[in-house]
């Protein structure tokens, strides 16, 4: 996934998987022999509850070029979406933006947080609802082909990110996507399916993570 010479922008939310993302690549940059760049990239969608001008402070603190944008996302979604959800939407504009940022400050990777139970999870929803076999790559090449996406943590647990989260003390801002939680949908319902079917299959997320292998490197 990163490769000697790579500038890597990190998107961090503020949630517990971004913020030990960073830690995590953090420490690969100062061991590893593979030299690589970091910064780190936060959208500010503008939604009512969710502040993450903290955020500024914390990054003060490293050695980390740091990036804040700031987009009314809600707002635009009034106006254009059509049929789809609001974290889609959210989703494809966030992404836009950190593409904008990569561009604009000369970095090739963009490294996002999700983890093993999100892909799960995402694979769940694309059977159930349109009929694919499918689920977010670990490591791809974007449309544009001039940045790489990498998911670092697409082997990881969500329960190993927040065991890691309250052990560093680091800053998490709860419900960091107020505007998701105030409108549960079908990740969440898979979200607890899945964790209620590991009680009775205890190899379940293993399992899945085998079928998935696969589809998860564009290569």
């Amino acid at each position: 996934m990163i490769k000697t010479g790579d500038k890597i922008l990190l998107a961090v939310s503020g949630g517990k998987d971004s913020l030990s993302l960073f830690h995590i690549l953090r420490h690969f940059q100062a061991t590893s022999p593979v030299k690589f760049e970091l910064g780190v990239v936060t959208i500010d969608p503008q939604v009512g509850g969710f502040e993450p001008q903290a955020l500024e402070g914390f990054f003060k603190k490293f050695d980390t070029p740091y990036f804040f944008e700031e987009f009314p996302i809600m707002e635009q979604a009034k106006k254009s979406m059509k049929g789809d959800s609001y974290c889609s939407f959210c989703a494809r504009i966030k992404r836009g933006l950190m593409y904008q940022v990569a561009r604009r400050e000369g970095y090739n990777v963009l490294a996002l947080g999700q983890h093993l139970d999100d892909l799960c999870e995402s694979l769940m929803m694309s059977m159930f609802h349109n009929g694919k076999i499918q689920t977010m790559k670990a490591h791809y090449i974007n449309d544009s082909k001039d940045l790489r996406v990498i998911r670092p943590m697409a082997y990881v647990r969500e329960r190993q990110l927040a065991d890691f989260a309250k052990s560093a003390d680091l800053p998490v801002i709860l419900d960091s996507c107020p505007a998701c939680f105030s409108m549960p949908g079908e990740r969440a319902y898979f979200k607890k399916w899945l964790l209620d079917e590991e009680k009775r299959v205890p190899s379940l997320y293993k399992n899945l993570l085998s079928a998935m292998k696969p589809m998860l490197d564009e290569s």
